[in-house]
C-alpha cells in the first residue's frame, strides 16, 4: 500500500504528496500525521500538493481537518505549491480552505512557519 512520505526539517514536518490522493490514503495521512506531530513536538507542518491535478470535496476537508487537528497539536500548517486549476476547483466547490495559509512553494512556506531570526525572543528581546 501507498504512504505519504512525512519528513522532519529542523522543528517542522513536511509532507510531499507525491501520489494521487484516494479517500484511505487521505485519512491514514491525517492518522500518521497527527502521531508524528506529538512523536516529534512538530510546530510546523507544510503539505506540499503541487503534484495533485485536482481535488475533490472529500480531499478539501481532508486538507482543512489536518490543519485543524495540527493547529489543536500545537502545530501551524501551511498548504504549498498549489495549481491554479486545484484553486480553482476548490473555490467553484464551495471549499475555499478558509483558515488554511498557503503559500506559492515549501521555501515560502517555511518561510510562514518557522521564526526569522529577528523574531522576538521569550523575554521580549530581540536576537542580535
Amino acid at each position: 500500500m501507498e504512504k505519504i512520505p512525512i519528513m522532519k526539517i529542523a522543528s517542522s514536518l513536511l509532507v510531499t504528496v507525491q501520489v494521487d490522493m484516494n479517500d484511505s490514503l487521505a485519512q491514514e495521512l491525517q492518522d500518521d500525521l497527527s502521531d508524528r506531530i506529538v512523536k516529534t513536538g512538530a510546530t510546523g507542518v507544510l503539505i506540499e500538493i503541487s503534484t495533485l491535478e485536482i481535488i475533490d470535496s472529500f480531499i478539501g476537508r481532508m486538507l482543512s481537518n489536518i490543519t485543524a487537528i495540527s493547529k489543536l497539536l500545537g502545530a501551524e500548517t501551511v498548504v504549498v505549491g498549489m495549481r491554479p486549476a486545484v484553486a480553482i476547483t476548490l473555490v467553484e466547490l464551495g471549499l475555499p480552505l478558509a483558515g488554511i495559509r498557503t503559500a506559492l512553494n515549501v521555501e515560502r512556506g517555511l518561510a510562514l512557519i518557522q521564526p526569522s531570526p529577528d523574531a522576538e525572543i521569550n523575554d521580549g528581546s530581540r536576537r542580535a
